[in-house]
């Protein structure tokens, strides 16, 4: 089974080296381009190009590859039996679906046909999903509407953040596309459509996502702290400064919640009012300019008052739901 890979991030990694241990022969590895990164802007290797490298596979990095009549005619020559995908960050175009016999194998990191879109790890948590997983599915015209091969469940830990699950998540992906792919060529697997009417969409984060609307619960606000991690974060706005919430959490308190949006300031915890009747417990925040500190620093070194307001009240966000 020659194969032609396309991946760019770490998720991608564990994806490659699964297949490479395996046996499968990759003739083609699949790469956004080198992007300057670190304060000296130096060209940096996407995790998946590193792994190639190191494993002495041929790396190709087009900036564009719709009309791209070089890359095409670089995969013509390879015929490849199946293209696999993992998170390359490029829409792929209508005659490289139609090279390969199998097709173009993706995997993506939510339970098809829920959370189609380039963040689904993130959305489940913001969403407050306790299951999520991963599927494989054959790539069509669509935004991840393709038909479904397989499918595996993992559940969602009360810790877990964006980064902890896509750990695990590109683990068990790794595992799925293995068995995926001889089992299809085998006809093994019969392809089965998705219910599009179950579909719900996790599309690109923005910086604004993480804007604390403090219309939401407190509950809410955590999840979006765990899901929207490692950017945007959550953050709002004290005194006219811009102020990251690194750490917080739900608290039930006895005394009657504050206002949404207004602080409440008991000894050295800092609360502030949620929608529903609940209250946030700020943890560690980062100001404007400033290092993170846990809210006993923050307290002392600011001294906000009770009943004053974090932010505006931010338009509501409509949930990521088709």
């Amino acid at each position: 089974m020659d194969l032609v890979f396309c991946g760019t991030p770490q998720f991608a990694v564990p994806t490659l080296r699964a297949l490479l241990d395996h046996g499968f022969s990759i003739r083609l590895v699949v790469t956004q381009p080198d992007r300057p990164s670190g304060r000296g802007l130096e060209l940096t290797l996407s995790p998946v190009k590193s792994l190639a490298v190191e494993r002495g596979i041929p790396v190709t990095q087009p900036e564009k590859i719709k009309n791209n009549q070089e890359f095409r005619a670089q995969l013509e020559a390879i015929h490849p039996t199946a293209i696999v995908v993992v998170g390359y960050g490029r829409i792929i175009p209508q005659w490289m679906i139609d090279l390969p016999r199998l097709g173009n194998i993706n995997l993506h990191a939510s339970l098809l046909p829920r959370y189609r879109g380039a963040a689904p790890i993130q959305w489940a948590i913001a969403m407050g999903e306790t299951v999520t997983g991963v599927t494989t599915m054959r790539i069509d015209a669509g935004l991840d509407t393709g038909d479904m091969l397989l499918q595996r469940e993992m559940p969602i830990a009360p810790e877990d953040t964006a980064i902890t699950l896509a750990t695990r998540l590109a683990e068990m992906g790794a595992s799925l596309m293995v068995e995926t792919l001889p089992a299809l060529a085998d006809g093994r697997i019969q392809p089965r459509p998705q219910d599009h009417s179950q579909a719900s969409l996790a599309p690109i984060l923005k910086k604004e996502d993480g804007l604390i609307d403090f219309r939401m619960t407190a509950r809410q606000t955590c999840n979006r702290l765990r899901g929207f991690q490692p950017w945007p974060g959550i953050f709002t706005i004290f005194r006219g400064k811009h102020l990251a919430v690194t750490a917080a959490r739900p608290w039930a308190t006895g005394s009657p919640p504050p206002e949404a949006a207004t602080i409440m300031v008991e000894g050295d915890r800092l609360l502030v009012g949620c929608g529903g009747s609940t209250t946030l417990e700020l943890l560690e925040l980062q100001l404007e300019g400033k290092k993170k500190m846990p809210v006993r620093d923050f307290i002392n070194g600011y001294r906000p008052r009770a009943g004053e307001r974090l932010g505006e009240l931010a338009a509501a966000v409509p949930a990521p739901r088709a």
